[in-house]
């Protein structure tokens, strides 16, 4: 990964409470399973920041890399990496997500 590519990386990550990086945009995912992450996120009702890696080849590998996570969608959370969209459907499921914004102090989405 380039220097480059990690610290864009890194100000989205750290820059943000609840970034999703992402096949696509939140108003026209690319993927079901970006669709499903941003629902998962609306459905939460939390503020939150979308990096669309189809714009960016560098991100879109190095974000792989910088979780050592192999897909794409990939959700953090206060600069913390959560997982994609099968254990952010499994955690919204048990309430762990929603548990998990609370804690953290996440705001709502305006």
């Amino acid at each position: 990964m380039t220097e480059d590519a990690r610290s864009r990386i890194d100000t989205a990550v750290k820059g943000n409470d609840v970034v999703l990086f992402m096949k696509g945009t939140a108003l026209f995912p690319q993927c079901g399973f970006s669709s499903r992450a941003v629902a998962i996120l609306e459905h939460l009702g939390v503020a939150y920041t979308t990096v669309d890696v189809l714009q960016d080849q560098g991100i879109r590998q190095g974000i792989k890399e910088y979780s050592d996570w192999p897909t794409i969608p990939q959700l953090y959370v206060k600069g913390e990496f959560i997982g994609g969209s099968d254990i952010m459907m499994e955690m919204y499921e048990s309430g762990e997500l929603g548990q998990l914004m609370q804690e953290q102090g996440v705001s709502a989405a305006q």
